[in-house]
């Protein structure tokens, strides 16, 4: 009789405990997001995600001798609906009698092609983080579900992103920052709103189609769970698997920068040409990509292109090659690499013959340059003839082909200078003046200097993206090709 009682008390409390409750205890167990007598922050915009994790996690309180601290960002960006939004979370909180911190934040642009939405987030993540040390929380806790883990994922997946991408979000980050919710789906969060009878707020620019994120939610999505309706639990699930090879990977190549990179005290690192030469591509590709990351005001990654630009002077350049990226000089040198801050490298500035800070920069063959005037890389190759020719019949504004023998090297890329003048191809081997050359393109006077030469001590090869000059195109008896193109400089993800 009385296992029978303690029976029917276990399923009453089990039949009284929401199911999403019993999947966050054992998601918080399971990636050891806090541990009883934390103190959490918890960011709450009053859309259902961060309603249901409040509510959730207030219930948790008592048992877990929790502190429970909301935050609140009003942005103003919606004007009368951000001041519901607020409203809404004050009384909420005021309800459960939990200690709420609202901030309005002034949004600053900190990097190119920044998204309103990214501004919104940092200004969020800035403020949580700050607040947490005054106030001594432990962790700070946000709404994310499974669903936001699978938009994720699939918004990396068509931005181009390797591995760490498709990992997606972390439960944790080193920041303190926390999801508990990131196993559970949206449908799951609804459902404990409606059983348990609470209310939210529904946020208008989440139906904005010209947000990225909004579209794969609302057109994408919704097209792949109708192929496979376990997407989101897949995505969620492919994302998991993918963070733990990430995480050893991330951790090997910690290793490999431990023993393979050597540091100066002006900030240079050196590598061992061969032991690299010998490593798996992958962690070529890691090595090269974390040192640059020690470069990069924001720590940020670099993106596949730059990281394949140095990779390859590990591979086929010859000694005295170098590759001038925005915030890094890499040179190399017999047996080695070496990477030091550009604003102390060699930029190639000459001071002189009247005018101030004419820059000019070595590009050795083969090599790529960083030219900031117009934030393009400029590279340059040798090529197999047949090769060249089958690019040869893809016409391009961003890529020329050249006999090699006809001009030598050092090769340089530079600015125009008063009395420059070249062949343009087409015109039969007349020359121009490059000034003239400009006025007939309409290239206003004072875009002229940013525009970049690529010259040779023979003259002037290409006017980058424009014209390339007639004395060296490829000819029937070519033995020798050399490409070059150019390309805008694509920032990493943020």
């Amino acid at each position: 009789m009385a296992a029978e009682t303690t029976i029917t008390r276990q399923l009453s409390r089990s039949a009284a405990r929401p199911a999403l409750l019993a999947h966050l205890v054992r998601t918080v167990r399971q990636q050891q997001l806090f541990v009883p007598g934390h103190h959490l922050l918890v960011a709450v915009s009053g859309g259902p995600d961060s309603v249901a994790l409040l509510s959730l996690l207030h219930r948790l309180a008592r048992s877990w001798r929790l502190t429970l601290t909301a935050v609140h960002c009003n942005y103003g960006l919606r004007g009368t609906e951000s001041d519901g939004d607020e409203s809404f979370v004050s009384a909420f909180c005021k309800e459960r009698q939990l200690p709420l911190v609202i901030h309005r934040p002034k949004l600053v642009k900190r990097r190119q092609r920044s998204s309103l939405q990214a501004m919104a987030r940092d200004a969020r993540y800035d403020f949580m983080r700050q607040l947490a040390r005054e106030v001594g929380a432990d962790r700070i806790a946000v709404g994310h579900t499974a669903n936001d883990q699978a938009e994720t994922v699939l918004m990396w997946l068509l931005r181009g992103t390797g591995m760490a991408g498709l990992a997606g979000m972390p439960y944790v980050r080193e920041d303190g920052i926390i999801r508990p919710l990131l196993a559970a789906t949206r449908e799951a969060v609804v459902a404990y709103l409606d059983h348990e009878g609470l209310t939210y707020r529904c946020d208008s620019s989440n139906d904005k189609p010209f947000y990225h994120r909004n579209r794969i939610r609302k057109e994408l999505l919704p097209v792949i769970t109708g192929l496979a309706p376990a997407a989101v639990r897949l995505l969620q699930r492919q994302a998991d698997l993918l963070r733990e090879d990430e995480r050893y990977l991330a951790e090997a190549t910690n290793e490999l920068a431990r023993t393979l990179v050597s540091h100066d005290s002006r900030g240079g690192q050196r590598v061992d040409r061969r032991a690299f030469i010998e490593l798996p591509v992958a962690l070529q590709r890691r090595l090269v990509r974390a040192i640059l990351r020690t470069y990069d005001g924001e720590g940020r990654a670099s993106s596949f292109r730059v990281v394949e630009s140095v990779r390859r002077l590990f591979l086929k350049g010859r000694s005295g090659a170098r590759l001038l990226l925005k915030q890094v000089l890499v040179i190399l040198e017999q047996g080695s690499v070496r990477f030091s801050p550009a604003a102390e490298g060699d930029h190639g500035r000459e001071i002189g013959s009247g005018q101030e800070g004419r820059e000019i920069l070595p590009l050795p063959v083969p090599s790529t340059v960083y030219w900031a005037r117009t934030n393009q890389q400029i590279q340059v190759q040798h090529m197999n003839c047949r090769a060249a020719e089958m690019l040869g019949k893809e016409p391009s504004q961003g890529r020329v082909l050249f006999d090699a023998d006809r001009f030598s090297e050092p090769l340089l890329v530079r600015a125009w200078q008063p009395g420059d003048r070249f062949s343009p191809h087409g015109m039969r081997g007349k020359s121009k003046k490059l000034q003239d050359f400009f006025t007939d393109r309409k290239v206003a006077r004072q875009e002229r200097g940013k525009v970049p030469l690529l010259v040779a001590p023979e003259g002037i090869l290409w006017v980058v993206g424009m014209q390339q000059d007639e004395r060296f195109i490829i000819r029937d008896g070519t033995t020798r090709c050399a490409v070059a193109s150019v390309s805008d400089r694509v920032l990493e993800k943020e």
